[in-house]
């Protein structure tokens, strides 16, 4: 909570203060304030309050008017591989099991290495970044090169341990890709920025008793498990022909539906699947521009919603998106849950900065840090213009947000209080050194 001001009291010097048109703080819920000024200090948020308490009570050593744009909480992309931003339109317009085995697997078994997850991860931070993304959960291999590239660039990161049966560059079986992904997470554990996941890929790609291992370690070192589950329709017939049951119960059998757990897509739940994994604690992260572009389905996020099911939003990785975008899957979550429910008012504007924010810092561990702009959480945070003539008149900041507005409208983004991205252009990475790299591997996978 904000400190009372004493009246006559000497100035405090902070870092920063940020004095916007508009502050959408998430918390509380539905509010949208004008005249307020976010105080920053040491990475964190010192205070939020109105601009005249702000002038008497702090002296800042630097502040930054933003006339015309909305602050907010950082965005949250809850469900990525953002190594795979180097298959950009490398398998386009094929259903996900052709797209895997004909092209993505193929490709990732002669490509994918450090130098590749680095580069490419690269790549997905800086545009992240430029998108108002300052935090991503991601599922891939080389967790230590992403880790690398996502410090040089100054962003949050959640990395997977991605876990699979079969051999690939990375690792041999189940137990080698866990006895990596944790020998990682062992030697990053007290960087700020970096957590992990635990990161079975499907319940297609992973046996039981791998599941009932990763089950204990999730227990065990307390972090999130991060799985693919009930994409499509095949998935559950497969898992049916093999296991007698759906992918959901298969998992509740094996003692994996919990608080702990994020579900990524979601698209194929039964009404009695929702309400179980609701009851049980877990998180959805629903990829809305993924699932259409796979031919996966509209997943029943109204009833999501109505459930109490917390859901964050992810981009899936660009090569089947194909953009890193909170912006878009913003818009089309809200518009899929209100086409297929035939409600209007589902996922409204304010539910779905929600979901962007705070509902996927909440799925991963870290609401007490992240997700709103609560005082004492850290200053993620991303401001965005909504002055320009091509989106005017704004009536409302938080459905412009949502309806109007794109991530070429984002002006500052910051991570833990240091500015990681202004004007469009991102503050620790030169952009041509990004192009050289897009350029270097576009010439690999196509020569």
């Amino acid at each position: 909570m904000n400190t009372p001001f004493v009246p006559g009291a000497t100035p405090n010097e902070i870092d920063l203060l940020i004095r916007p048109e508009w502050i959408i703080p998430i918390e509380p819920a539905g509010v949208t304030l004008s005249g307020h000024a976010l105080a920053v200090s040491g990475g964190n948020i010192l205070a939020l309050l109105p601009n005249d308490e702000a002038r008497q009570r702090f002296r800042p050593r630097q502040t930054l008017d933003l006339p015309g744009q909305v602050l907010l909480p950082g965005l949250i992309n809850l469900h990525t591989h953002a190594a795979m931003s180097l298959l950009r339109g490398y398998a386009d317009d094929l259903p996900l099991m052709r797209w895997l085995s004909e092209r993505i697997w193929p490709a990732e078994a002669r490509h994918a290495g450090p130098e590749f997850v680095r580069a490419g991860t690269l790549l997905a931070c800086a545009e992240m970044l430029r998108g108002g993304v300052t935090t991503f959960n991601d599922m891939y291999f080389y967790p230590d090169a992403a880790a690398e590239a996502a410090r040089q660039i100054g962003m949050r990161a959640v990395l997977g341990i991605v876990v699979i049966e079969f051999p690939t560059s990375y690792a041999a079986d189940a137990d080698d890709y866990l006895a990596k992904g944790l020998a990682v997470r062992d030697s990053l554990i007290n960087d700020p920025l970096l957590s992990f996941c635990l990161a079975p890929h499907a319940p297609y790609t992973v046996a039981d008793k791998t599941f009932e291992k990763i089950a204990t370690l999730a227990g065990q070192l307390e972090i999130p498990v991060h799985v693919h589950l009930h994409e499509t329709r095949h998935e559950i017939e497969e898992s049916l022909q093999q296991h007698g049951v759906r992918p959901v119960e298969r998992l509740r059998r094996l003692g994996l539906l919990g608080p702990q757990l994020i579900a990524v897509h979601g698209v194929h739940l039964e009404a009695g699947e929702i309400d179980l994994l609701a009851h049980e604690g877990c998180h959805l992260a629903h990829c809305p521009s993924s699932n259409l572009k796979l031919g996966s389905g509209i997943p029943p996020m109204s009833a999501v919603q109505a459930r109490g099911l917390n859901f964050g939003l992810g981009t899936d990785g660009a090569a089947s998106n194909n953009r890193l975008d909170l912006f878009h899957e913003m818009r089309h979550a809200a518009l899929l849950a209100k086409g297929a429910s035939q409600n209007a008012e589902a996922l409204d504007a304010h539910a779905t900065l929600h979901a962007a924010t705070l509902g996927g810092a909440r799925a991963l561990g870290l609401d007490g840090k992240i997700g709103s702009l609560l005082p004492g959480k850290a200053a993620d945070l991303c401001a965005v213009r909504l002055d320009e003539w091509l989106i005017q008149p704004c009536f409302d900041p938080a459905s412009h947000l949502v309806y109007v507005a794109g991530r070429e409208q984002v002006n500052h983004t910051w991570v833990a209080g240091k500015l990681a991205m202004s004007n469009g252009v991102p503050s620790q990475i030169n952009i041509s050194e990004l192009l050289d790299l897009a350029g270097l591997w576009h010439t690999r996978l196509t020569s």
